[in-house]
């Protein structure tokens, strides 16, 4: 792994500054958390990190072409099973005893995060938000890559769910290098010392 690089990034809509001539280096495998106020441009650097907007000056460098992401919506398939939305990232087992392994290992994560073996056989338009949540963040957590992207990947859930959950992310996304984006100080306390809150100046309404 090797630390990514932004140099010099800036991104404008319309008439707009959103982010304005941005530099830093990120710790290959360590988590960064990215602080600001609403608006201040932190999912479009997310967006820019992963390649899915294009800055109109600098660039992103060391970037791994492999990422996994929790974006701020949860973006499930809504017409399968809570189960089958995290089996879509993890590999495809042929055999019956490999599907049943890989049935009892998500059962073991899911666990640690509030979700029972019955939660798992639900459509999830069935579920609440705060569980639609965890779902999402789970089949991130459990796709097997170097780095991850946490846009506010706490929001909804409740005081106790919540300090679960973070507990369940750090142990998770210890070693890889991750972005996870929070408005909240005591988030960014709790996964430590990279904390980087981005300028005040990069505020644009239309950005969260």
């Amino acid at each position: 792994m090797q630390n990514v690089r932004i140099k010099n990034i800036s991104k404008t809509y319309g008439e707009k500054q959103v982010l304005s001539k941005l530099s830093k280096e990120f710790p290959a495998g360590e988590t960064t958390v990215i602080m600001g106020a609403s608006g201040c441009g932190k999912t479009t650097l997310l967006r820019i990190l992963l390649g899915l907007e294009m800055p109109d000056n600098g660039e992103v460098i060391g970037m791994p072409e492999k990422v996994s992401v929790l974006f701020q919506e949860d973006r499930l398939c809504e017409d399968v099973s809570t189960y089958e939305n995290i089996a879509l990232v993890l590999e495809r087992k042929r055999t019956h005893a490999q599907k049943e392994a890989q049935k009892h290992r998500v059962e073991q994560e899911a666990a640690q995060v509030g979700i029972t073996a019955e939660d798992l056989k639900q459509n999830v338009m069935e579920l609440s938000g705060g569980m639609r949540r965890r779902i999402a963040l789970l089949r991130a957590l459990l796709y097997e890559t170097d780095c991850v992207i946490l846009d506010e990947p706490f929001k909804g859930l409740d005081a106790a769910t919540k300090e679960i959950v973070m507990q369940y992310v750090k142990e998770k996304v210890a070693g890889r290098t991750t972005f996870l984006v929070t408005h909240e100080q005591a988030e960014a306390d709790f996964f430590g010392g990279n904390i980087w809150k981005l300028p005040q100046e990069n505020k644009n309404e239309n950005d969260e």
